[in-house]
């Protein structure tokens, strides 16, 4: 047994060592465990992109420096893309392909698109030069058309698009996302020669530039973005975009910069304060009059 003195002694160093540790943790929470926030998530299975290429069979757009038509490149493309995505989790994913030749068939695109209810679209491309910048070469006995001079992706948007911001967002991910993979973007949309195409660089790190009058983005009522996967009348560049190494790495990055944009947006949906419809009715007094 204790002598006195000593249990006397023992009780106020527990007294004083109980009142320095602080209140316990709260009933249902570990010890040393903060309360975290439920964590948002994108809801990939119901997030729809529209995946538009660009053209059509018989208005395929630019000519490749060896005679392949923009528009094979462009389904090549968008297919992969449309498979890459589908494999991440977006089983929404919509392959727009139309038959109708501008200008009716761009409005049917984004006519189609919101109709769908779509979240994203993103037109897909692929690049040229003005025609007084072309250079003549032969290949395969014919006459084609080159410029080796400029090479690179390109990614336009519109301020007369539903949702400006978004679009811009987005522009701006999937240039993070190209350049993460060891893509550049072109400057030469910058330059006085490009005359009436010359576009305003929105933002130089991502190679985002501005596009108003591009149907397909200002008519769509979701965020919108039309890709110039790169230049296919760059003799280089255009082998490297009609291999599927190139056609992967780019469906890559078209995926992931998806994936932090259905993100972002799930986060912008969970922290949007929430709009009262009605007042509260006052005990004991008239309703407040609207």
């Amino acid at each position: 047994m204790m002598a006195p003195g000593r249990a006397c002694a023992a009780l106020l160093a527990a007294l004083v060592m109980a009142l320095c540790a602080g209140p316990g943790p709260a009933h249902g929470e570990d010890a040393g465990t903060a309360a975290t926030p439920k964590q948002t998530s994108c809801q990939r299975a119901n997030f729809r992109v529209v995946l538009d290429v660009g053209h059509t069979v018989e208005v395929p757009g630019a000519i490749s420096a060896r005679g392949v038509p923009e528009y094979q490149f462009n389904l090549q493309l968008a297919t992969d893309a449309k498979a890459a995505l589908v494999a991440a989790g977006f089983d929404k994913t919509v392959l727009l392909i139309t038959s109708k030749p501008p200008p009716f068939g761009l409005f049917e695109r984004a006519l189609r698109a919101n109709a769908m209810a779509a979240d994203l679209f993103i037109a897909i491309h692929h690049d040229s030069v003005p025609d007084l910048l072309l250079q003549t070469w032969q290949y395969d006995g014919q006459d084609e058309h080159y410029n080796d001079s400029f090479a690179g992706y390109a990614i336009f948007v519109s301020y007369g698009n539903a949702d400006r911001a978004g679009s811009l967002q987005f522009g701006q991910l999937l240039g993070a996302a190209l350049q993460a993979r060891g893509l550049g973007y072109t400057p030469h949309y910058t330059f006085a020669l490009m005359a009436h195409r010359r576009r305003q660089l929105l933002d130089p790190d991502t190679g985002v530039y501005r596009y108003d009058q591009l149907v397909v983005l200002k008519e769509t009522r979701m965020p919108a973005v039309l890709l110039e996967a790169g230049s296919i009348v760059n003799r280089g560049e255009e082998l490297a975009l009609a291999s599927p190494a190139r056609r992967a790495l780019e469906s890559a990055a078209i995926t992931a910069a998806v994936e932090d944009f259905c993100a972002a947006r799930a986060r912008r949906h969970h922290e949007r304060p929430v709009k009262r419809t009605s007042e509260p009715r006052r005990a004991n007094g008239p309703r407040t009059a609207r």
